[in-house]
């Protein structure tokens, strides 16, 4: 925190408007990429266990649709499930985008492999060092199915970018 802090000091109104738009480009991709993985690191704490969040979603389940324990127990288990799928299919997307604005590509391509490559490279590392630190929480459990499945929506994430830049981001030519 302290380090992000640091960088907000020095990214004042002041010094943003000196940067050129790049280099704002460039800032800007990488906060919210940093935002987001502070946001993982948060979600890898005892306070949101299963234990924790079932004390929450299970009243609120039960109130809105009738759910009993049993039933309840495996509509959990998917929504803890779809929350990895989400949270790091978005971190791969943060991720890409942060590396497209770092190394920019000739032709002024919207997508390339290499920024495909190190979006899910680092989203199977930030998966691996998640599950790591939860292996060492007594409330959570660290296992390589979320290691695997984590990266699996990294992957997905950017099939999902490389279908979205084909169908709607044509590449665009320098001005003259």
């Amino acid at each position: 925190m302290l380090l992000l802090d640091l960088a907000f000091r020095r990214c004042s109104p002041a010094v943003l408007s000196r940067l050129n738009p790049d280099q704002r480009n460039l800032l800007k991709a990488w906060i919210a990429a940093i935002l987001w993985l502070i946001l993982i690191a948060i979600e890898s704490t005892a306070m949101l266990s299963s234990n924790n969040t079932s004390r929450i979603l299970y009243p609120l389940l039960h109130y809105l649709f009738g759910l009993d324990w049993d039933r309840f127990e495996v509509w959990h288990f998917y929504i803890r499930k779809t929350g990895h799928v989400v949270g790091y299919g978005t971190l791969s997307i943060l991720l890409f985008r942060a590396w497209r604005a770092t190394l920019p590509a000739v032709n002024h391509v919207k997508w390339t492999l290499r920024w495909a490559n190190m979006a899910i490279l680092g989203t199977a590392l930030v998966a691996s060092l998640d599950e790591w630190h939860q292996s060492f929480i007594p409330s959570r459990t660290g296992t390589i199915r979320d290691v695997v499945l984590d990266t699996c929506a990294g992957i997905a994430a950017q099939v999902l970018v490389l279908l979205w830049v084909r169908s709607f981001g044509k590449a665009t030519s320098p001005s003259p």
